[in-house]
């Protein structure tokens, strides 16, 4: 029987680094601890306490009226865009938006509707174009009815939208009758990054889909906040998408913990972010790398080197990346990257020999 060579594993810290994605990180001694003491009960009945405690936590702190608790921020996104629409609307947003790129044609299938694209700037578009792309009411055209915003943008190379912007946005959405959602996968990150409050986003926007399974280390889990009765129709909308749970307390309470524990430290994945920009920044083999604010790093590799192949050489080293097209290379930074893991990164990009395609 053929085996499987073993990886070159890191042998500083004895593990494989996984750059992939702040998605894969494990739950913590003190996560862990949280999640096997939760008190449970069935929350589609209401009467998981440790449910209703994350979701109030979380409706608090974004000052919203309520939130809801569901297994993925697809399905938190979803949800949004079929409480702010009717069939046959439209949905302005930027054209590597997560709802149009990642989320299975969701947006179709869920709520009938189709997206307008604009092409922003790193994944952001600003108040002018969103004005510019509401279509007048034309019984040819679709019913421009939401407006959704990815804060940070996962293909914008974690991007963060100004404050100032933010509020042009919120100026056109009200001045022509627009909702406005916002998929927070990272939106901790992009707080942390930019100075700015939970409560001062949530006055922004209409809903917000927050992601506790990225930046902030718990394993499963988003939440949407809103109204009271968008949260109330939303229950009846996870239902139908089938992600009600019944004692999903043990996994109520890793978000708990996340929120209470994990946000002030993302500075710290913001800064081995940048460190590894710098580094890549002054290698022979990387063409150009995107502007980093967050924990995420895209950089583009000569012409003469795949992304893949790239990707491969470095998996025999124990550093795991994701190869997001031929020529594109991307790096996030998470809570289980340690120092050592760092060190050993730029190590290894240094050292790099890569071999040429001729």
């Amino acid at each position: 029987m053929l085996s499987t060579p073993a990886l070159e594993v890191n042998m500083t810290s004895n593990k494989t680094i996984d750059y992939r994605s702040d998605t894969v990180t494990k739950p913590t001694p003190g996560m862990l601890e949280a999640m096997m003491n939760a008190q449970v009960g069935d929350d589609v009945y209401g009467e998981d306490p440790t449910v209703n405690a994350l979701e109030s936590k979380a409706s608090a702190l974004f000052g919203k009226e309520a939130a809801i608790f569901c297994p993925s921020g697809t399905m938190t996104n979803q949800i949004a865009l079929k409480l702010h629409t009717q069939p046959c609307d439209e949905v302005i947003c930027d054209s590597l938006s997560h709802i149009y790129l990642y989320e299975g044609g969701g947006m179709a299938g869920n709520a009938g509707i189709q997206p307008r694209l604009l092409l922003g700037d790193y994944g952001r578009i600003t108040a002018q174009q969103i004005e510019e792309a509401i279509n007048p009411v034309d019984i040819h055209k679709a019913n421009t009815s939401l407006v959704s915003l990815e804060n940070t943008s996962n293909r914008g190379g974690g991007s963060c939208y100004d404050w100032d912007e933010l509020l042009a946005i919120k100026k056109v959405c009200l001045q022509n009758n627009l909702k406005l959602h916002l998929d927070g996968a990272r939106i901790f990150n992009a707080l942390v990054a930019k100075g700015i409050t939970a409560p001062q986003m949530g006055e922004i926007f209409d809903t917000i889909s927050i992601c506790l399974s990225k930046g902030l280390g718990a394993p499963i889990g988003s939440i949407l906040v809103g109204k009271q009765k968008q949260i109330t129709q939303a229950r009846r909308l996870r239902k139908r998408f089938g992600g009600a749970m019944r004692q999903a307390g043990f996994i109520a309470a890793a978000g708990i913990y996340a929120l209470d524990n994990n946000i002030d430290r993302l500075q710290i994945d913001h800064n081995n972010a940048s460190i590894l920009s710098t580094c890549l920044s002054q290698l022979p083999y990387v063409d150009a790398i995107y502007p980093v604010e967050t924990n995420i790093v895209i950089f583009s590799l000569v012409a003469t080197l795949n992304a893949q192949d790239f990707a491969n050489d470095f998996k025999q080293k124990g550093i795991l990346l994701s190869a997001i097209s031929n020529h594109q290379i991307r790096l996030v930074t998470h809570l289980d990257i340690d120092e050592m893991d760092l060190d050993f990164t730029l190590e290894q990009l240094k050292a790099y020999s890569p071999k040429y395609s001729t």
